[in-house]
């Protein structure tokens, strides 16, 4: 299939509401930027979420309003390194992944007491 661009899309159709594992868009007008946000929130999933905007008044906004693992500024919500912690929220997976994630998830704490001497 090819990269399909879909507008249109009613909001309770499950293509608007489920990820599609192909080379699908939906693009959906919003009344204004916390329209934006509220209909980033209206959903099960909250992995990433990229926001391009010039305003840093709604990037704050952004970051404090969404509920997903992390707000990318100005790129697509898959960027990641491997030592930023990477997970969603919600429906979006379990945890974190990330090197500090892995080292701790690898770990097992264990604690000795021992009576004064």
């Amino acid at each position: 299939m090819p990269p399909t661009v879909l507008t249109g899309v009613p909001r309770h159709c499950r293509l608007a509401r489920e990820e599609a594992f192909g080379p699908t868009v939906n693009v959906e007008r919003v009344a204004s930027f916390d329209a934006g946000l509220d209909a980033v929130n209206d959903s099960v999933y909250g992995l990433q979420c990229g926001v391009f905007t010039r305003d840093l008044g709604n990037a704050w906004r952004a970051f404090e309003r969404l509920v997903v693992g992390a707000v990318i500024l100005d790129d697509a919500p898959s960027f990641r390194i491997d030592h930023m912690p990477y997970g969603g929220v919600k429906e979006s997976g379990l945890g974190r992944e990330g090197l500090r994630e892995a080292i701790a998830e690898m770990t097992e704490k264990r604690l000795l007491v021992m009576p004064p001497q």
